[in-house]
């Protein structure tokens, strides 16, 4: 006997949710280096508050966490990156989720380099999915943006390895610093304020190094600013201007 009470599944509402589904997940792969680039943006602008905790110290630690990850689906093209890319996360997702202190210790130098070579392989892969568009889009725009930050955090980090094998690679002016021994921020200030030629006040670079790698930084952030986004732009312009 039929049950009336039993309803028979309403297959129409199973295939519109699987298509609601499938055009959102349309949407987030098309737009992986836009959403990378936000939470890049946002671990920037909120590592100051990372110290002593509250709402705002966790908060950093999940855009840190979801710069990792998202870094890792930026980069899923093809499954053997996705692969090397999950393995170099391991180090990185922890460097980032327990926000260890720079030492001189084989741990601590292991822990930042296998994060530093996490981050240089990230930037390898976007730069070369980027450029190799002959018709850029707004996409890949953000895409170079994305690599833009990344170099920043990753010379942080290569800084952060002078100094625990050369403890007075920085010198730090007391007149505008509360503390002697430079800290992970300080290394990201230094970072971006050498990458943007804007300089960092109350830093400077003492080793031969330490003044070494900022020349290297100061000129990659000149040269990309000026030959490879610009290009990048005048492309994109000229295709917006063709259609």
């Amino acid at each position: 006997m039929y049950d009336q009470r039993q309803k028979p599944p309403v297959y129409g509402m199973d295939k519109r949710s699987k298509f609601f589904q499938g055009k959102h997940a349309e949407i987030v792969a098309a737009r992986k280096f836009f959403l990378l680039f936000i939470f890049l943006l946002a671990s920037l602008i909120l590592y100051p508050y990372t110290m002593g905790s509250g709402s705002r110290y966790y908060l950093f630690r999940f855009f840190g966490s979801a710069v990792v990850l998202l870094s890792v689906y930026a980069v899923s093209f093809r499954r053997s990156i996705v692969l090397i890319a999950v393995l170099l996360a391991v180090p990185a997702f922890v460097q980032r989720i327990v926000l260890f202190e720079f030492d001189a210790s084989a741990l601590s130098v292991i822990r930042i380099g296998l994060s530093l070579i996490f981050d240089i392989f990230i930037v390898v892969v976007i730069f070369r999915r980027v450029f190799a568009h002959d018709k850029p889009n707004s996409e890949t725009v953000f895409g170079a943006l994305c690599i833009y930050l990344l170099v920043g955090f990753s010379f942080s980090s290569a800084y952060g390895l002078i100094a625990t094998f050369e403890p007075h690679a920085f010198y730090l002016d007391p007149t505008t610093n509360l503390h002697s021994i430079p800290d992970r921020f300080d290394f990201i200030y230094y970072s971006f304020g050498t990458m943007t030629s804007l300089g960092a006040a109350g830093i400077t670079p003492v080793s031969g190094e330490a003044r070494s790698m900022s020349v290297i930084e100061s000129l990659l952030g000149i040269l990309y600013l000026a030959v490879l986004i610009s290009r990048l732009m005048a492309a994109y312009r000229a295709q917006n201007e063709a259609r």
